[in-house]
């Protein structure tokens, strides 16, 4: 049952910042001070409690009632699509932003960001982020889109959908997916927000991004900035295995190609197709690299259900991407002929190294 603690009726601000919580006490207050010490100060914070177990929903309520630009909403747990879009229900700004609860951002993200947008009446505009890990031997990294020009203008936009969501590399995303590097139109973000299913649970952003940018008329990017400091814990290096990681890899896949289809401007399958089958090899490794434990006999009889699996075959004789490293080649060539004992020791040790590069993380 959702709730919320209105706060007296206020005017229209300029920026709306919608924080999902979920059980993150330890981080919660360097989150919220962090969007408090904006130098953009015509914004409110709508912090979405999803039904936290720990102190998270305390430290919520304790923040709003000191500070009148803060609303809170507790609802059920749903997940962390539910939770954003009961935070953009409540939103009142005229452009909206995300912070997830355990990162933050710098003083000046949202300034910059919204100076560009009002300039140009921009319906999203973007920024980079920088990895920050918990574990001091990773190196911090940058991460930014691949928008090399400040403004697009509508024909621009179109220009970029031939390689939107894959341009012939190993994940090779034009459009960097992570719904917290962007500020949006709050009305372009209402219109497409019927697209976001909650049951998605592995690249939840993509399916308000890709959406929204099908639909965007100028597209406005802050170059060479990254504000946004996305935290890797520990735990989330180490990670656990996750037994429904392909069944999330074909849900986001098919809801991609439904926004596709629905929206018809362009045929985005093979570019889906392509996506999936990099999504797939991360799979490979997460079967690998977390279910170790439970001996290369049984993770090597998953490997071949995930591989001998009609859509994965079907990608692996169809994908179009023809920028492929020699590894990745390497690699899908193997699981393309079923030598699956090769592709688990290559895991083990190919990607162990790439995690503590700080190459593994990026926003999916």
């Amino acid at each position: 049952m959702e709730n919320s603690n209105q706060k007296k009726e206020r005017e229209e601000t300029i920026i709306s910042v919608v924080v999902p919580v979920y059980n993150v006490e330890k981080y919660l207050e360097r989150c919220v001070d962090s969007i408090l010490s904006q130098t953009v100060k015509d914004l409110e914070i709508i912090l979405v409690d999803d039904g936290s177990t720990d102190g998270s929903g305390a430290i919520c309520d304790a923040y709003a009632s000191r500070q009148e630009r803060i609303t809170v909403c507790h609802k059920e747990n749903g997940g962390l699509t539910s939770a954003w879009k009961a935070g953009l229900a409540l939103a009142s700004g005229k452009y909206t932003g995300f912070v997830d609860s355990d990162d933050w951002i710098e003083p000046d993200m949202y300034e910059r960001m919204l100076e560009l947008a009002e300039r140009e009446q921009a319906d999203m505009t973007v920024c980079g982020l920088i990895f920050d890990f918990e574990d001091p031997k990773i190196p911090k990294r940058e991460e930014s889109s691949n928008f090399r020009r400040e403004v697009y203008n509508r024909r621009d936009v179109e220009n970029l959908f031939p390689t939107l969501i894959n341009d012939g590399y190993f994940f090779g995303r034009t459009l960097q997916s992570a719904r917290v590097t962007k500020l949006f139109r709050t009305e372009i973000l209402r219109a497409n927000v019927k697209y976001c299913d909650d049951r998605v649970a592995l690249g939840e952003d993509m399916q308000i991004t890709f959406p929204v940018f099908l639909d965007t008329r100028k597209l406005c990017v802050v170059q060479n900035f990254y504000p946004y400091h996305y935290w890797i814990n520990n735990q989330s290096i180490t990670g656990k295995y996750d037994e429904r990681y392909m069944d999330k890899v074909r849900l986001l896949a098919e809801r991609l190609l439904a926004i596709s289809r629905d929206k018809g401007v362009y045929d985005f399958e093979p570019q889906i197709r392509n996506d999936f089958l990099s999504m797939t090899v991360l799979t490979v490794k997460n079967e690998i690299y977390r279910n170790y434990k439970a001996g290369r006999r049984t993770v090597t009889r998953n490997i071949r259900a995930i591989c001998e699996d009609p859509k994965v075959r079907e990608a692996l004789e169809r994908h179009t991407m023809d920028k492929l490293s020699s590894s990745i080649r390497l690699y899908l060539w193997l699981m393309k002929k079923g030598r699956y004992t090769t592709c688990y020791w290559l895991v083990l040790i190919f990607f162990k190294i790439h995690y503590y590069l700080g190459k593994e993380y990026r926003r999916q």
